[in-house]
């Protein structure tokens, strides 16, 4: 994890209203404003655990949830 900027900004994704620890996903953008900038990716509940991509493919990923296009991973979820 070296690569890893230690003084990254997590940006928490948790339904409005939500307590307690989660688990909960967080990411936070690295350096730079083009493509290849770096996004990090983490789950609070193992947060040594980092994944990093680049910022073109973060931004496809977040067009494609926009779109439905992961829909089907979550058919049947209760998510009440």
């Amino acid at each position: 994890m070296s690569d890893v900027p230690q003084d990254l900004t997590w940006i928490r994704a948790a339904p409005p209203g939500a307590t307690g620890p989660g688990p909960w996903f967080e990411v936070a953008f690295g350096e730079g404003d083009d493509g290849e900038a770096p996004v990090h990716i983490r789950v609070t509940d193992n947060p040594e655990n980092i994944v990093t991509t680049n910022r073109r493919k973060w931004d496809a990923f977040v067009l494609g949830v926009q779109a439905g296009e992961f829909d089907h991973f979550v058919e049947g979820v209760d998510l009440t």
